[in-house]
């Protein structure tokens, strides 16, 4: 099964808590607070595997969390860091953010990519001693990874894109002139997922072609296969468009070729400008009293295209073909690298007095950033940590606003799903 487009969720792990804790030592009088910080979490990392062909490794799993660091110990001993998970994708894999659909990275040029970052770990009680607080009993909690949902797209690496009708010989052109063995028959839709084939062509000259399923009209809009595969020619630099010339399913080349283009041009504007190469196809087919060649040839190079009569069946003319390839390609720039569109969104600790407040039967709901932040940094199993958290939230006016507001002992208190009981 091909499989070349998927939606998953990458999680970086959570940062292990900081440690409440104290030296004590026979004869240490005053060991003071000692606990060590909580490990950063895991990254989850995206690697290249060029011995990935397809997405469908992704079709069963769509969760990739990596491990969470190790919490804080006492005698200032730091929690393990949280082992990165390591995901692999073909090359040509272009990332992109769900929401958004910018591009994130293109994974083409085999480098790393760290697409969750892991939570920082929280810090000891050791950090926040002070000449005035020598005994704190309070420490952070850590931080949560970074989780955004993404879209694996791949899009071939090809030097070379067979674009055509069904059944015009593709993939019988593919087989003659490489090592490739795609599935070859008379019928529509032979090919039902992308072939790439490498095309030697001399000594130190060689490129990679791709058969991609057959398009057809409306293939734009969906219909056929066409659609689901047209993006995979967006990177090749030279398309080699092959028309049947027989006319022995009762078509017409030159109306043909019309269509293809039309269709390569309502998918991507800038696909219908790749340079092209036609491929009249089944010359050993054609009737003797056929003009299909000539009216194709005068066609096609009136549009700006090289022409090139072939017959890939009986391997005439593929080499011909296949030569002018090489020489078009020598003058081409190489394949397209997609560039990130996507930006990182600034993380801001927002104002302490900027709080939200909504007032549901005896619930008060609170949001803020400032506050999303704090209580993220807070290890409510702690009291001293609970005791700074309440202490904060007099500091920033919460109590006094609710008090105006008309809240009552009782009603509860709601602030990101950490839920207290208000009493004067």
């Amino acid at each position: 099964m091909f499989v070349d487009k998927v939606r998953v969720t990458v999680c970086g792990g959570r940062g292990g808590d900081g440690a409440v804790a104290f030296h004590r030592e026979k004869y240490v009088a005053s060991g003071g607070p000692d606990g060590g910080d909580g490990g950063h979490g895991g990254s989850v990392i995206l690697r290249v595997n060029d011995n990935m062909s397809t997405l469908l490794d992704f079709r069963y799993k769509r969760k990739y969390a990596a491990q969470a660091g190790a919490n804080g110990q006492g005698r200032n001993m730091s929690g393990k860091r949280g082992e990165p998970l390591i995901v692999q994708v073909p090359r040509g894999t272009v990332v992109r953010d769900a929401e958004t659909g910018q591009i994130i990275v293109d994974m083409s040029t085999g480098e790393d990519f760290v697409i969750a970052k892991g939570g920082r770990g929280g810090w000891g009680n050791g950090h926040y001693a002070t000449p005035t607080r020598q005994a704190p009993r309070f420490a952070k909690s850590g931080r949560k990874g970074q989780e955004r949902d993404i879209i694996l797209e791949l899009k071939l690496l090809a030097d070379v894109g067979l674009v055509g009708f069904p059944n015009v010989g593709k993939s019988t052109l593919l087989s003659v002139t490489s090592n490739a063995r795609p599935k070859i028959a008379n019928y529509h839709f032979t090919t039902l997922f992308p072939n790439l084939g490498v095309i030697y062509v001399e000594e130190g000259v060689s490129f990679v072609m791709a058969d991609i399923p057959g398009i057809i009209e409306g293939a734009a809009e969906g219909a056929g296969l066409g659609h689901d595969f047209l993006r995979h020619i967006d990177r090749c630099r030279l398309l080699v468009h092959v028309v049947d010339v027989s006319g022995s399913e009762g078509r017409d080349p030159v109306a043909d070729f019309d269509a293809i283009c039309a269709e390569l041009k309502n998918y991507s504007v800038d696909l219908s400008d790749r340079p092209m190469i036609v491929a009249a196809n089944k010359c050993d087919l054609l009737p003797p009293e056929s003009d299909n060649v000539e009216r194709l040839q005068a066609h096609v190079e009136a549009a700006g295209c090289a022409f090139y009569q072939i017959s890939a069946a009986t391997v005439q003319g593929t080499r011909a073909l296949m030569q002018a390839v090489a020489r078009k390609l020598a003058q081409l720039p190489p394949v397209t690298i997609y560039e990130p569109e996507y930006v990182e969104p600034l993380v801001q600790a927002g104002d302490p007095t900027e709080l939200e407040i909504e007032h549901l039967g005896s619930t008060w709901l609170v949001t803020g950033a400032w506050l999303e932040r704090l209580i993220g940094d807070i290890n409510f199993d702690d009291y001293e940590s609970r005791n700074y958290f309440n202490t904060q939230l007099q500091k920033c006016g919460l109590f006094a606003r609710l008090e105006e507001m008309g809240i009552q002992d009782g009603d509860t208190v709601d602030i990101y799903d950490f839920q207290l009981e208000y009493q004067r």
